[in-house]
C-alpha cells in the first residue's frame, strides 16, 4: 500500500475532509489532494504534524522509500526528488519476482539509499563555489 492510499485511509477513518486535513497540517488542499494522489510526499515540516493529527508513528503512514524522497526533496529540492523517486522505480524493478523476503528489499533499499547520499555528498566538492551553500 502506498503513502496516498494510506493518507486516505487514515484521514477517511478519523472522518476528516481534505480541506480539514489541511487545516490541521497547516498546508493547502489542493497539497493533501496532491498527497493522496501520490503525486507529492509531504515535506519535512509536515512530518510531525501528520503524527500529531493522526496520533500515530510515521511509520504507519510513510515506508523507508516515502522517508527517503521526503528526505531527498528536503535536501536537493525537485531535482533531489525526482532523482530519489527515479532510483525508487529502477530498484523497484529490480524486485518484481525476485525471491527476497520484505526484511532483505528494506536493507538493500538502505544500501543503496545510503550509496545515493554518498554520492550527493561527493559531487558537491565540484560544484562550483559560488553555487555552494
Amino acid at each position: 500500500m502506498t503513502f496516498a492510499e494510506r493518507l486516505k485511509r487514515f484521514r477517511q477513518q478519523k472522518g476528516l475532509t481534505q480541506a480539514q486535513l489541511a487545516e490541521l497540517l497547516k498546508v493547502t488542499t489542493r497539497t493533501i489532494t496532491n498527497y493522496e494522489a501520490g503525486r507529492n510526499h509531504p515535506t519535512l515540516e509536515v512530518i510531525p504534524r501528520l503524527e500529531e493529527v493522526f496520533n500515530a508513528k510515521i511509520d504507519l503512514l510513510m515506508d523507508e522509500q516515502d522517508k527517503f524522497i521526503s528526505e531527498a526533496r528536503a535536501q536537493g529540492g525537485c531535482r533531489g526528488k525526482l532523482g530519489a523517486e527515479r532510483l525508487v522505480a529502477e530498484v523497484s524493478g529490480l524486485f518484481a519476482g525476485g525471491d527476497l523476503n520484505e526484511a532483505d528489499k528494506d536493507a538493500v533499499m538502505r544500501a543503496l539509499q545510503d550509496a545515493y547520499w554518498e554520492a550527493k555528498k561527493e559531487n558537491r566538492k565540484y560544484t562550483p563555489k559560488k553555487y555552494r551553500k
